[in-house]
């Protein structure tokens, strides 16, 4: 069953995975992006969202910022010592790892996402579709979240709202085709100990993001 939602918000960072220190987004949306805003809406282990379309509403626009970063983690293996006993310090010095790195980022984003959801074997037997997309238009219509939906990154939230319009116009309606290169599909996690990044050929006509019949790359 097929639903739209409308999102917006004043930045966006869809980070390119080529990127390894300072970051720089993608021109548009991700599929991953787009599912991970859905899913905070709504999520079931009795469903899996697929995205069909993702509409670019207004132009896209660049601008560059400055953040504070730390340049290192928690070790996992030190983690694992600690809960078996070891003594060692678990946390991060911000003042001794801060580190300022440049953002390629977009600004004044609007998409509306165009999406289905599949059954999955996970699905109780009281579950169907119908049940499924009530709860999500109900979810949807009084703004409900598990958590703030963001834009590729979580200093990006989301503002989000039902779609109800057939015609849904975008920014780019004069211009027939813009290639916008190879891009972030999703990961497959048919390996759930090493999951794979897939990748597709992103081709934006007149303004919208067609995922429907997309050769994919891994």
């Amino acid at each position: 069953m097929s639903v739209k939602i409308h999102v917006w918000g004043d930045y966006a960072l869809f980070s390119r995975p080529e990127m390894k220190v300072e970051r720089c987004s993608y021109d548009v949306m991700t599929p991953s992006a787009a599912r991970g805003i859905l899913e905070a809406v709504y999520w079931h282990p009795g469903l899996m969202w697929v995205i069909d379309k993702i509409y670019v509403c207004k132009p896209i626009q660049f601008t560059n910022i400055r953040r504070n970063e730390i340049k290192s983690k928690i070790s996992a293996n030190n983690v694992l010592q600690v809960m078996n006993g070891a003594d060692k310090e678990l946390y991060v010095s911000a003042k001794d790892d801060i580190v300022q790195r440049a953002s390629l980022m977009l600004r004044d984003v609007d998409y509306v996402i165009e999406a289905h959801f599949n059954m999955t074997d996970k699905a109780n037997v009281t579950d169907n579709p119908g049940k499924f997309q009530d709860i999500f238009k109900r979810r949807l219509q009084s703004g409900k979240c598990y958590h703030t939906p963001y834009f590729g990154t979580r200093e990006c939230p989301v503002y989000f709202e039902p779609c109800e319009e057939n015609t849904i116009k975008t920014a780019y309606e004069d211009i027939d085709e813009k290639d916008l290169g190879f891009m972030l599909y999703d990961f497959d996690y048919s390996n759930k100990e090493e999951p794979q990044p897939i990748f597709f050929r992103a081709i934006l006509k007149k303004g919208v993001l067609d995922v429907r019949n997309c050769e994919v790359y891994r």
